[in-house]
């Protein structure tokens, strides 16, 4: 892994998506150079895949409540997401 990988690895759901939200705002402003555009779309790439990756962790986490006949819960089921 790289110096840069480790970095965002360590991050946070919520500061890995503020700083892909900094990185879509400079590229957006037109500011940076061409170099500087293609390091931070790389940065922002792998932001988006570390946040991605946080997400589908946390939904294979959640678990919906089942209810029995007579409206007690029962147990629980994995979430589906629908």
């Amino acid at each position: 892994m790289s110096e840069q990988s480790d970095a965002i690895a360590a991050l946070s759901f919520e500061a890995a998506l503020k700083r892909l939200e900094e990185i879509v705002r400079l590229l957006e402003s037109g500011e940076a150079s061409l170099d500087q555009s293609i390091e931070l779309y790389n940065e922002g790439d792998a932001l988006r895949r570390q946040c991605e990756a946080r997400l589908e962790a946390a939904q294979a986490r959640i678990e919906k409540i089942q209810l029995g006949r007579d409206g007690a819960p029962a147990g629980t089921a994995p979430f589906d997401g629908g």
